[in-house]
């Protein structure tokens, strides 16, 4: 059996599966097939493509781009050359896509549109890469780079041919081979790239074969970033089991994509279960009082057959006979939301309200809930197909071990664990223990060999009277609201605790025009009396289990939302503490006054 290594396994299953279906994307408002063959065949000719370009073994290849097959293909093309791929937020600002260019020397670069293509093109000259292949037909090609259209560069890659050199670098490839640098912003500091090898793919799979039921008949919806190692490891995963692999090409229509899609498996981030199911009980508080008993007696239905199929216990003959009724008169048309044939939802990058997660399996969604970094190639614990405990991230897959050091700190050791920063060594130091095992910065208790996580270790705040606060709890109970888009609190050395919160704008103006509250701006909006009493409702009655400490004593509404380009954001969404505190120092102050 040969050894690991990402194209040569893509190859095998190019071969199993032939004219079966590899991949869905839309293209012009419908939906397309590309079969397993024809994505070999593009793979190899994009792989021809760089070969003509001169990429060397080991060389850095760029991706900076939106989902879309292309993506993928690319990537693969790289593996296939034994050369390195370096993925790029489409998100990214100049000054991030700069550094990484400089850092790791990227000679050829695939992009999407015609944004990433601009900012590649504005780059100072010693920062442009050699080559842009370009994936969309659409995008302006004037800017003054060396830029050649992505069907053009198949087609060149093509009758360049170099099978040959093709063939003995696939034949030498070897899982001990650098696959990818991914480079992590965090909320502090500067990006740092997470090197991890086709040998670390290589476990992660064996990990999530043991532990998720999956096969070759479902389908994986592509809705997270690729630049992201959530879904860049899946989409490798899903690919590696045989799955369809469909392409999300509008985040913002992704309820209408699931139901055209209709996947059976979906990566997510906790902020999309969180959107549906404050949509879901917002619409519900305008039921009648006989609609709105019915759907939480389906609800309970659903949660008692879940703790029984959970525990793998039978279900009594009664309760089966309810539960069919709920499932005609309410689940079905929950699940009918997210496409109707959800088998579970991977779930991972932040915390996830247990209320929202039990709400879901009680519906009959299940959510594989976990828990990972881009240094652990995503997964360290997640949920089995039984025996799952909402409110935990479960139990560490097969292959990772997890202890937790005297300052709660949760530390990783197994093969998916990153061989360290791409030149950085004193950062790479700095990120392991003495005896071996990754820091990953996030504070988190075991019981039972599950998982809970308390919060980052960086982001505990102690207020002015010695009391611990952890700010992301507060923020994800505060979040789940309908009327709230984003919230970021402060109480670090601070008497009490305060908020600065973004409203979901949709839903505020929708409540706004139904209780007749004139506005004729955002920001005229949010200083109203009457949307600031909603407001101090809602965080009170979300908040009523926190410890009194921990109780958002003040609040500011903000007429924008924190954003990637005004620093206050990372590429994952995460807040940027420090930048935000620093942007609105006078309204934070104006609240302890």
């Amino acid at each position: 059996m040969a050894p690991f290594h990402l194209a040569r396994e893509l190859n095998e299953r190019i071969l199993k599966y032939g004219d079966r279906t590899a991949m869905r994307y839309r293209h012009d408002g419908h939906w397309r097939e590309l079969s397993w063959t024809d994505l070999g065949r593009q793979i190899r000719m994009a792989a021809q493509g760089l070969l003509a370009l001169g990429v060397r073994e080991g060389e850095r290849v760029g991706i900076f781009s939106s989902n879309r097959p292309e993506w993928t293909i690319a990537d693969c093309a790289i593996f296939s050359l034994r050369a390195v791929s370096v993925p790029f937020y489409a998100t990214s600002t100049a000054k991030q896509v700069q550094y990484i260019v400089d850092e790791a020397e990227i000679g050829a670069i695939f992009v999407g549109g015609q944004e990433p293509y601009d900012t590649l093109c504005n780059l100072a000259p010693s920062a442009k890469a050699k080559r842009i292949i370009v994936f969309d037909d659409g995008v302006d090609l004037r800017g003054g780079a060396d830029a050649v259209r992505f069907r053009d560069f198949l087609e060149s890659g093509r009758s360049a041919g170099g099978d040959e050199e093709l063939d003995q670098r696939l034949a030498a490839a070897s899982p001990e081979d650098l696959a990818t640098l991914i480079y992590t912003s965090g909320t502090t500091g500067e990006p740092k790239g997470v090197i991890l090898h086709h040998r670390t793919f290589q476990h992660c799979f064996e990990g999530h074969v043991k532990r998720l039921e999956v096969s070759d008949r479902d389908v994986s919806l592509c809705f997270l970033p690729l630049s992201h190692i959530f879904e860049r490891a899946w989409t490798h995963f899903a690919l590696n089991q045989g799955m369809v692999v469909a392409y999300c090409d509008d985040t913002a229509r992704i309820v209408e994509c699931l139901q055209e899609v209709r996947p059976t498996i979906m990566c997510a981030v906790p902020r999309f279960y969180e959107k549906i199911y404050a949509t879901i009980f917002e619409k519900l508080e305008g039921a009648t009082a006989s609609k709105r008993r019915l759907f939480h007696w389906a609800i309970g239905t659903g949660w008692q057959v879940f703790l029984l199929r959970n525990g793998r216990r039978p279900i009594p003959p009664l309760l089966k006979f309810r539960h069919r009724i709920a499932e005609a008169l309410v689940l079905k048309k929950l699940r009918g939301i997210v496409g109707g044939r959800i088998r579970f939802f991977p779930c991972a990058g932040a915390p996830l309200s247990q209320k929202i997660e039990e709400f879901f399996h009680a519906a009959g969604i299940p959510i594989a809930y976990g828990y990972g970094l881009t240094e652990t190639c995503a997964t360290v614990t997640c949920h089995e197909s039984f025996h799952a405990r909402p409110g935990t991230v479960g139990k560490p897959i097969p292959g990772v071990e997890v202890r937790i050091a005297q300052d709660d700190e949760i530390l990783v050791r197994g093969e998916t664990v990153t061989k360290g920063y791409y030149r950085k060594p004193e950062a790479t130091a700095e990120a392991f223990t003495a005896d071996g095992w990754f820091r990953t910065g996030d504070a988190g208790v075991l019981d039972d060999g599950y998982l809970t996580i308390t919060d980052r270790i960086k982001d505990l705040m102690k207020t002015s009277g010695g009391k611990y606060i952890a700010p992301q709890l507060i923020e994800t109970l505060i979040g789940n609201d309908y009327y709230v888009e984003q919230v970021s609190v402060i109480g670090d050395q601070r008497q009490y605790v305060t908020a600065l919160i973004v409203p979901s704008f949709t839903a505020l103006e929708e409540y706004a025009r139904k209780k007749g509250i004139p506005f004729a701006s955002c920001e005229e909006l949010i200083r109203h009396p009457e949307v600031i009493r909603l407001y101090e409702e809602r965080i009170r009655e979300n908040t009523l289990d926190l410890a009194p400490y921990e109780m958002v004593r003040k609040f500011t509404l903000l007429p924008r939302p924190f954003t990637q380009e005004a620093g206050e954001m990372t590429p994952t969404m995460k807040l940027k503490r420090k930048v935000i505190n620093q942007h609105y120092g006078d309204l934070i102050e104006t609240m302890y006054r």
